[in-house]
């Protein structure tokens, strides 16, 4: 059976839609994440504390730790890549979506979604470079991260920040996290911030609003 939606919801979406693609926003403070690769055990209390907090089924990740390793034997290698929505300054779900069920937030710089207007094309899946959108079998909808924003707006960090016992996970305003100068547990004395690390999609495609302490194999030469 065809899921009904609010015309009077859609409408207001699509008029969001429209300015937001128009006109990109420019959020007050753009908030973004930061995640120490080396130190990270990949316990993946991240991804649990995600899905438990969504009321996730099966299947559907909002926040993911994928493990690298390599080499061969003496010289071998293992590192952690924790990656959920980077809520890009220029996110390519945003004008994929043909209900408008995406935004940008003006204030914090989070992309939310209002899955209750998702019609479930998964066109936001397809154009997002880094895989964010998650896609409910159950509910045949596409869900996401969305920095946990009712614990932001009380003035909380996100469930799966919370919930790293190795506190090399965080969040903070993403130029001053770049910029090294944001006091965070996951940022060491000599450690330098990186855009991007080996396998992930160019930076300059979206903008994402993330920063890495990389593994000196996952150094991507020549980016910072």
């Amino acid at each position: 059976m065809a899921k009904k939606l609010d015309k009077a919801e859609v409408k207001k979406a699509l008029e969001r839609k429209v300015a937001q693609t128009r006109q990109p926003v420019q959020p007050k403070t753009q908030l973004g994440f930061i995640h120490h690769n080396v130190d990270c055990i990949g316990c993946r209390a991240c991804e649990i504390a995600c899905k438990d907090k969504n009321n996730l089924p099966p299947g559907p990740r909002f926040r993911r730790v994928m493990y690298v390793e390599g080499g061969s034997f003496p010289d071998v290698y293992a590192y952690k890549v924790n990656m959920s929505c980077n809520h890009c300054a220029d996110p390519a779900c945003l004008p994929a979506c043909p209900s408008g069920a995406i935004w940008k937030r003006a204030d914090n710089g989070v992309v939310d979604i209002d899955s209750t207007l998702c019609i479930g094309c998964r066109r936001c899946e397809a154009a997002c470079p880094y895989g964010a959108p998650q896609w409910d079998p159950k509910e045949q909808i596409i869900k996401k991260c969305n920095m946990c924003i009712d614990e932001l707006e009380a003035g909380r960090k996100p469930y799966c920040v919370m919930a790293c016992m190795m506190r090399v996970l965080d969040i903070g305003p993403i130029d001053e996290l770049a910029a090294g100068t944001w006091k965070t547990t996951a940022l060491g004395p000599d450690d330098k911030p990186v855009r991007q690390v080996k396998n992930m999609a160019d930076p300059a495609l979206t903008r994402p609003s993330i920063v890495f302490i990389p593994h000196s194999k996952g150094r991507v030469e020549g980016k910072s």
